[in-house]
């Protein structure tokens, strides 16, 4: 017949008890602190370096891009204001574009752009002349508003989170698999003037 548990193990079960509830909690804490660093590192799928360089690749088969770019292309970088992130995603594509030689063949220029409204920005990308404007992370909840401002627009509208393309901007990247892939809006694709050639868009998620 077996043995009660002696004294101080009865004195030791609470003591048990007590550290696993306080791993459990140690766990979760870390677990709520990790949550908006994986946010952010998730919102932005692709590298920006690797961002510049397909930009550079796919600006070339817009067969309206020379003619909107003239004899230099010029990139407008949004960035929303007081927002670290967005600042810093715009400050590493321009450094990655820096390195690139030409955009679609032709020399290009970068400009780092604070976002205030969607018409506001449409204007800058009038007065610039500008065949690309950029979106860094922060500007999920402008997307519809920048679509409307742009669609009466001649420019190549990009952004660095997936969900902006099926919400109205028109070329954009996501990681399937491990590798990068590239999405298109090709209704607002149209509006904007933005024509790819079909053995593109093949290569490419088509909203």
């Amino acid at each position: 017949m077996p043995s009660e548990p002696s004294r101080p193990d009865r004195a030791e079960r609470p003591r048990r008890r007590g550290r696993a509830l306080h791993r459990r909690s140690f766990a979760l804490t870390l677990l709520v602190l990790m949550l908006p660093t994986l946010g952010i590192a998730q919102s932005m799928q692709v590298p920006s370096a690797v961002q510049a360089e397909l930009t550079v690749k796919v600006a070339g088969y817009d067969r309206n891009f020379a003619a909107r770019a003239g004899s230099k292309a010029v990139i407008l970088l949004a960035a929303m204001p007081d927002d670290p992130e967005s600042m810093r995603a715009a400050l590493e594509l321009k450094g990655a574009l820096s390195r690139l030689p030409t955009v679609g063949d032709l020399p290009h220029e970068e400009q780092i752009v604070t976002f205030n409204n969607a018409a506001g920005l449409a204007d800058n990308v009038r007065a610039r002349k500008a065949a690309i404007v950029y979106f860094g992370p922060g500007f999920a909840k402008q997307i519809p508003a920048i679509r409307e401002a742009f669609s009466t627009l001649d420019v190549l509208t990009v952004g660095a989170v997936p969900d902006y393309v099926p919400a109205g901007i028109v070329l954009g990247f996501d990681l399937v698999s491990g590798r990068p892939k590239l999405l298109i809006n090709i209704s607002q694709a149209r509006k904007q003037h933005v024509a790819f050639p079909a053995s593109v868009l093949n290569l490419m998620k088509v909203y």
